[in-house]
């Protein structure tokens, strides 16, 4: 009885075993998706009216008020498995929400829009009831499309990135330079290196690697020139005794 009960236990644990290998693996999607919210306004109406004595008067008023920010900690409060983000070319999603206010409840009539960012594509478009209405509208579909899609959103984000930065940007250059350190006697004479003047003697100035022609000049002393080779990395140490030139 014991070994019946041993071997079914090993069949039930085989068959749990083949159940697991042939399951499929669930790709989940990168992180939490970012939200970008457009800059909204809230559009408040108000009226009143009435009448005596055989007169009617009546007024109207209304306007916009800033609403980003309301629409913002609305976000987080209906969906904090989502992360706001205020720069649009680094989020998946864009959100346009406009919200009217000052009317009876049934009146309102706010319209909610989410864009994939990298295709642009909408994935949600409705007018709801209230703001809050509005706000889980678009938490829910882009909870919905960012568990199907975010993974190959972030590679399609990543490989237009790539595209938008030269070739020449990707891999930077690596310019190898030497440094040399000029002085003169006396001092305060211009230096020429490769005929461009660099500045006054002391100085250090910073040339790339290879073959250079250091001038050193001063107002009544004989011009001295040195050429020499430089390797990356390395620091050349120059001093220059300037003749006094020939008086006529």
């Amino acid at each position: 009885m014991q070994k019946s009960h041993f071997l079914v236990v090993i069949v039930f644990s085989l068959a749990v075993l083949s159940l697991a290998q042939d399951k499929p693996a669930i790709t989940s999607p990168p992180d939490t998706a970012r939200v970008f919210i457009t800059d909204s306004q809230s559009w408040s109406i108000a009226g009143s009216s009435g009448g005596a004595g055989g007169a009617y008067g009546g007024s109207m008023a209304g306007g916009a008020r800033p609403q980003t920010a309301e629409i913002i900690k609305t976000f987080g409060e209906r969906c904090p498995e989502l992360r706001v983000n205020n720069k649009q070319d680094k989020a998946d999603y864009v959100v346009v929400l406009d919200h009217e206010g000052g009317k009876g409840l049934l009146r309102h009539k706010n319209k909610v829009a989410v864009f994939n960012r990298v295709s642009g594509d909408s994935i949600v478009s409705k007018s709801t009831l209230s703001l809050g209405g509005s706000v889980q509208e678009a938490c829910d579909a882009i909870t919905r499309d960012w568990s199907e899609h975010g993974a190959s959103m972030r590679v399609e984000a990543a490989a237009a990135q790539e595209k938008l930065v030269p070739a020449a940007t990707r891999v930077p250059a690596k310019t190898s330079t030497a440094q040399l350190q000029i002085d003169s006697t006396p001092p305060g004479a211009d230096i020429e290196v490769d005929g461009s003047f660099v500045g006054s003697t002391p100085s250090d100035v910073q040339v790339v690697e290879g073959d250079h022609t250091v001038v050193v000049k001063k107002s009544g002393f004989k011009s001295w020139e040195r050429k020499l080779k430089s390797s990356a990395g390395s620091t050349v140490h120059i001093s220059s005794e300037l003749e006094k030139a020939d008086t006529p």
